[in-house]
Order: C-alpha cells, then sequence, then structure tokens
C-alpha cells in the first residue's frame, strides 16, 4: 500500500471548493475557455447562476408544469440518453411513445383509435405546425381534384399564441384573425362565418385562449360550419388547439364537445408538458385524416425520449380519475383566488376558473371607470418583488387599451401557496393606497412573460 507525505495531501483535508482556485477568479462567459476545470467546480460555478433564477413554483405566468413526482425524475435520468426517434435501438421507447398516442385517441374520442394517426412532439407548437400542415395538404388535394387554384390558402382564428402566426409565415397562409373589441374576447360562430371561403385550409378555436383562459365554442363553430356547408357546399374542416383544455376538458368538463364526437374536427393539438403533468419537452397531434400516406409524421429527428416516458408514467400512475381529481383541485385554487381578488380592489373578473368555461385561470382587470392610483403592470412590479410571477398585459384589436392580469393554476400551487400570495397583494394593494403612483410603471418596465 503506497504511503503518502501528508504534507503534499494537507489541502485535500481542508479544501473548501469555494476557496478553490477556479471559484477565486472570474470566468470567461462568453468565450470558449483554453482549459477545463473540476467537475465539483463547474457544477458550483453553474449552480451558483442558476440561483438568481426566479423559483419556477412562484412562476403563476407559466402554462407549463413545474413540480415533478421523485420517481418520474428518475424515468427521465434513466432516458437521457435514449433518442426517441432512433426506434430500431430503443424499440421500447418506441412502443411506449405508441402506446401513447393510441391513450390519447381514446382520451380525445377517435373514431378509429386503434388505427390512429398521431405523434408526440417537442411540444404544442409543433404539434400545431404538424395540424396546420396536415390541413393545407387536404385542402390542396381537394382543390386540384376539383380542377381549382390552390394558390391563396387562409386560416380563421380567435386571438391566438405567436405559434400561429409563425405557422402562416412559415407555410405561406394568410391568417384572418378575429379582433378583440370591447366585451368580445374570442372568436364566435358568427365573426368566424365572416372570415370563411373556399381558400379556408382550417378553422381553429383556442380551448383555452392565451389572453383569458376561456374556452372557445368548438361544438357551436362546429355547428355553424355544418350549416354553411348544407346551405352552400362549402367544407371546411376544424383544427382543435387543445393546448391546454386537451388535457383538462375530457376529466373535468366531459360535457364540453371539442373532440372527433365532432367529424368537423378533423385534428387536435395539446402541450403534454401543461395540463399533461410531463416535464417541460412534450406534446401530442392527432390527425383525424392526414390525405396520404406519410411514414414518419415528425419534424424533428434526435429527440430526447424521457419526456414521452414521463407522460406514460402519469398516465398509468394517475388514471382518468387521477387527472380528474388533479385538475378539479386547481379548478378549486383558482376559485378561491377568484372570489378573494375581486374583494381585495376595484378588480372584474374575465376568467373565474370555471371548469365548463375555461382553463384552472384567473384574470382580471380593473374595472372601467375606477383609478385606484395604480395600474396592474405597479402590482404585477410590486409582486415581483415577493418573487411571484403575476403577469400584466394589454389586450389586443379595439381592445388594446385595456390591461390585464392573470394567475395560472396548476399542479404544485397549493392553497397555502394560494394563501401566501393573497397576503402579498393585499399588502401590494395597501401599499399603493398609502404611496399612490406617481409616475405608473409601463408594460415593459414592469416585467413578467405572459406567455402571449
Amino acid at each position: 500500500m503506497a504511503l503518502h507525505d501528508r504534507d503534499t495531501v494537507r489541502h485535500q483535508f481542508d479544501d473548501c471548493v469555494f476557496a478553490d482556485r477556479d471559484l477565486t477568479r472570474p470566468v470567461h462567459k462568453y468565450r470558449f475557455p483554453q482549459e477545463g476545470t473540476l467537475p465539483r467546480d463547474a457544477f458550483q460555478l453553474v449552480s451558483d447562476e442558476l440561483m438568481l433564477d426566479g423559483n419556477a413554483r412562484q412562476n403563476l405566468a407559466t402554462f407549463c408544469q413545474t413540480w415533478e413526482e421523485p420517481e418520474l425524475l428518475a424515468l427521465m435520468a434513466l432516458s437521457i440518453n435514449k433518442n426517441l426517434i432512433d426506434q430500431d435501438e430503443y424499440p421500447q421507447t418506441a412502443e411506449i411513445e405508441r402506446r401513447c398516442v393510441h391513450m390519447m385517441a381514446d382520451l380525445w374520442n377517435a373514431p378509429d383509435a386503434v388505427n390512429t394517426v398521431g405523434t408526440s412532439a417537442i411540444g404544442s407548437s409543433e404539434a400545431c405546425m404538424l395540424a396546420g400542415m396536415a390541413a393545407k395538404w387536404r385542402w390542396r388535394a381537394k382543390r386540384r381534384a376539383a380542377g381549382k387554384s390552390a394558390d391563396n390558402p387562409n386560416m380563421v382564428c380567435g386571438p391566438v399564441q405567436v405559434v400561429w402566426h409563425k405557422f402562416a409565415r412559415y407555410w405561406d397562409i394568410e391568417m384572418r384573425e378575429v379582433p378583440m373589441s370591447h366585451g368580445h374576447y374570442a372568436m364566435d360562430p358568427a365573426s368566424m362565418l365572416e372570415r370563411v371561403d373556399e381558400n379556408t385550409i382550417m378553422v381553429v378555436p383556442t380551448l383555452g385562449v392565451t389572453y383569458t383562459g376561456a374556452y372557445e365554442p368548438v361544438k357551436d363553430m362546429s355547428d355553424a360550419l355544418d350549416r354553411l356547408q348544407a346551405e352552400t357546399g362549402l367544407d371546411i374542416d376544424i383544427h382543435v388547439d387543445g393546448a391546454s383544455g386537451g388535457f383538462l376538458a375530457p376529466f373535468c368538463a366531459p360535457d364540453v364537445a371539442f373532440d372527433f364526437r365532432l367529424p368537423r374536427v378533423k385534428s387536435i393539438s395539446a402541450s403534454g408538458h401543461k395540463f399533461g403533468l410531463a416535464p417541460l419537452g412534450v406534446g401530442w397531434v392527432h390527425v383525424n385524416y392526414l390525405g396520404g400516406d406519410m411514414p414518419v409524421f415528425q419534424i424533428n429527428f434526435s429527440r430526447p425520449a424521457g419526456q414521452i416516458i414521463a407522460s406514460y408514467y402519469n398516465f398509468l400512475r394517475l388514471g382518468h380519475e387521477g387527472y380528474r381529481r388533479i385538475h378539479m383541485a386547481s379548478y378549486d385554487i383558482g376559485q378561491y383566488l377568484a372570489a378573494e381578488i375581486v374583494k381585495a380592489g376595484p378588480f372584474e373578473l374575465l376568467c373565474d376558473s370555471d371548469p365548463n368555461t375555461g382553463i384552472p385561470t384567473v384574470t382580471w382587470r380593473i374595472r372601467e371607470g375606477e383609478d385606484p392610483g395604480y395600474t396592474l403592470f405597479d402590482l404585477a412590479d410590486r409582486l415581483r418583488g415577493r418573487g411571484w410571477q403575476v403577469p400584466a398585459y394589454t389586450l389586443t384589436g379595439t381592445a388594446s387599451d385595456i390591461a390585464v392580469q392573470r394567475i395560472l393554476v396548476r399542479l404544485g400551487v397549493s392553497r397555502d401557496m394560494a394563501s401566501l400570495l393573497l397576503d402579498d397583494f393585499r399588502d401590494a394593494v395597501a401599499h399603493f393606497s398609502r404611496h399612490p403612483v406617481t409616475v405608473s410603471m409601463t408594460k415593459e418596465e414592469s416585467g413578467g412573460f405572459s406567455h402571449l
């Protein structure tokens, strides 16, 4: 056994990572380092920087999941080096993805769930791109079969998240977006019918409008398009953007018809890492009719498999009843917040966490005609001082003069957390009553990402 001079290794007994050479000198932030460093030092450097991020649990702006069970995190670690797309090397992972696709088809009442066309995606944004591309192909095939031009496709939607603006630009589609106006914050059948024509590749109702959280009435729009076809022969498909509601309505509002029970609904997309409860990086899309054979219905090639494994774990772990119980708890906490927020100041609710009309969201504005001496941007900034991200932002269209504020309630937001938030909310309102704002914060200055 080799002997070591104690003086040679003395520093190893007393050493502290913060006294090590690499942590007592500046680190290059924008130039590639010439030399490496010890694993523990690199870990400490990176983890120290991450401390400056906000607390994800207090981020009430995000729709995304911010809490996971330890068992799920362990499965993510087991899957970190699995490439989902390499089905030859990881056949069981591919089988698990297929099982999830069929489970989602069953959840959304696909008429032929055994032979469903669907896939996982990086998130609901990629899922939207895939569904929109399929809609364009179907429309183009029908137009060419009829000997008509396929040069000017358009889509009709309400106030949508930015992904649809990207889709319209990337795939050269005219977007006919129903603008918001005072008292009208979503697309309805009448505003939809004003915009559709023979070049409309799809109508896109949103199950959980990003600005307010409200569901757009999918069935009412489907019925209106049925009547339009009976009167004019015009046959227009629906894609449902179920980014949030697709994992909520089946469990908490099963009578809300938005899915493949409506024959006019040809595709549905949803985000698995929102109310699907998986870690960031997974979405789902189902296309009832693709319009041609396509062996791989995805954009990406190399993809991590962990989020798919995590989704499968959640499906098995929770089942229908588990999802219902978790999401109803979020709705209940949202209703508690809604009831208390309107008591705290001159606030009017736009969304009150009702499972039949929207996602578990509380959205409010300052009542028209009221001037409490502060704005919602001031409130948002004040709450950030306590770590809460409760975004304030303006609506669109002719309602762009209306500022609103929004709380997203999801798994990990407990009743106790809601009470702590309300305490800080009331304190912020009281602060501004004692110290009226002379120059209010602007939307840009108040910070906070609103996920619009």
